[in-house]
């Protein structure tokens, strides 16, 4: 097993720079108020500009995995690609969220410190080398995003919320836990269990071990039937938040599947059919899709119809892990990273118009309220427009591509195993395509209904326009993308 070398500190940088930018901001919440509270916003985006650099100059120094702390944890592009990702989906979402607060007066500084915490636990879970560390990575990220729903103290909505996520938290670490002490092998190194698997393949209790593993990580994505916290949670929650919680943390869980599930019990010599965690998470993705878009079809309430809508593109989501974890050679897993940026940077510009649309008089969350936006704020509806068409799959959007190469990896596991998968997964992106023109047509081919009263926040003009336009881009020249998730 590899020893902790002091050099080897440098490439933590990333997790550090989360870790104690987050813990400062938490302090420094007691010493100030007021509009003094307006620099940790700043602060937050400089630290999140700060990682992700550091991050980049890691990516371009890499010249092969550094294993630090004897294995715990494994810095590694896949690993740096989520920590980007992350500061990224950080940056915008405290940009939002000073306009949200400013004008629901719910000022609460913490909020920035507890953001960049959960993102440490997230970094955690990205260079997890070691199952107890992808423990730690998501009670890290999970413990601070239990608070960050129930912050603004108005209402029952979040309290409500927050505790239904933590008892399903709770619920699911048991059978995290529960699981990794059945796969554990002397150790609770990723490989050394993998080589154990190898050597072991029909041992009864790994196969139990892996299974509830599945159930765990089966909650953290709200994949059906382990996703009853997310409407309520994501209801419930600050609107920003819930921008938050529907792209860093869904990111954050599918990259940590793919570093447990593709690594542990993936790859060509292990007999997967018989480990039979392909088979769960591919049963997972089939009813996901389709409960998530059956139930989204029938909201009036756009932040509950994008909560359906996260459940449902969850499920393609899985399609990518399964591939990635049966033919390990093919385009799996770099198929769900470019999905998870386009996902991501779709979801944050269509939940930071739900916020921009939503004054202290009344936060318009219905259909209904949408109703003529384009004749009054034409740019915001036309942004809007963008964010939808690329969720729902539409060319020339980043959207498009990502389920397009989600779908392709499916259809190149040998013998067509998951092609009854991709079907299902095709007739589902054309079924999600109606609730989101549910939300066009009433921007643009209705009258509106008083007059809208909106947050003037600048930022969020500037995080709608960067979406918008970085959707377009993924859309419109997809190879770079591409090539950076390749790895």
């Amino acid at each position: 097993m590899d020893t902790f070398k002091p050099q080897d500190i440098a490439y933590l940088a990333p997790l550090f720079l989360f870790a104690i930018s987050g813990l400062l901001l938490v302090l420094a919440e007691a010493f100030t108020s007021g509009r003094q509270r307006a620099f940790m916003m700043k602060m937050t985006v400089a630290a999140c500009a700060v990682t992700a650099i550091v991050c980049v100059l890691l990516w371009k120094k890499l010249a092969g995995p550094i294993k630090p702390f004897g294995g715990m944890l494994v810095v590694d592009k896949l690993g740096l690609f989520g920590c980007v990702l992350f500061a990224g989906t950080c940056a915008f979402t405290a940009i939002t969220t000073a306009g949200h607060q400013r004008e629901h007066g719910w000022e609460n500084g913490e909020f920035y410190g507890l953001m960049l915490l959960a993102a440490s636990g997230m970094a955690m879970l990205a260079m997890a080398g070691d199952l107890v560390t992808v423990f730690l990575g998501i009670e890290s990220m999970s413990l601070a995003a239990y608070v960050l729903i129930a912050l603004r103290r108005k209402g029952e909505a979040g309290s409500e919320g927050a505790m239904k996520y933590f008892l399903m938290g709770a619920f699911a670490t048991g059978f995290l836990l529960y699981g990794i002490a059945l796969c554990a092998a002397k150790s609770t190194n990723i490989e050394t269990i993998t080589t154990h698997i190898a050597n072991n393949p029909s041992d009864p209790l790994i196969i139990v071990g892996v299974l509830f593993m599945v159930i765990a990580f089966g909650f953290k994505v709200a994949a059906v039937p382990f996703h009853m916290w997310a409407p309520d949670a994501y209801q419930g929650a600050p609107t920003p938040v819930t921008g938050f919680m529907a792209s860093a943390v869904k990111a954050a869980a599918f990259i940590g599947m793919l570093r447990v599930f593709g690594t542990a019990f993936g790859g060509d010599s292990l007999p997967l059919g018989q480990m039979g965690w392909t088979t769960a998470f591919a049963i997972l993705a089939a009813i996901t899709m389709t409960v998530g878009n059956i139930a989204a079809l029938r909201q009036e309430n756009v932040k509950r119809m994008l909560a359906y809508s996260s459940i449902s593109h969850a499920g393609l989501l899985l399609i990518g892990v399964v591939a990635a974890g049966m033919a390990p050679a093919g385009t799996g897993q770099s198929a769900v990273l470019y999905y998870l940026v386009a996902y991501s940077v779709t979801t944050l510009g269509a939940f930071a118009i739900a916020t921009w649309i939503g004054s202290r008089e009344r936060e318009r969350v219905l259909v209904a309220d949408y109703a003529g936006l384009a004749t009054k704020h034409p740019g915001m509806a036309l942004g809007m427009t963008i964010c939808l068409l690329s969720l729902g799959g539409m060319p020339p959007t980043g959207g498009f591509f990502a389920k397009f190469y989600v779908l392709k990896a499916g259809m190149e596991v040998a013998d067509q195993t998951l092609l009854w998968l991709v079907v299902i997964g095709a007739i589902n992106s054309v079924v999600s395509i109606f609730y989101y023109l549910r939300v066009v047509m009433a921007m643009y081919f209705r009258e509106p209904v008083g007059e809208f009263k909106v947050i003037r926040s600048g930022g969020i003009a500037f995080v709608v326009a960067a979406c918008a336009t970085l959707v377009l881009q993924m859309g419109l020249m997809p190879g770079w993308w591409l090539k950076v998730a390749g790895l």
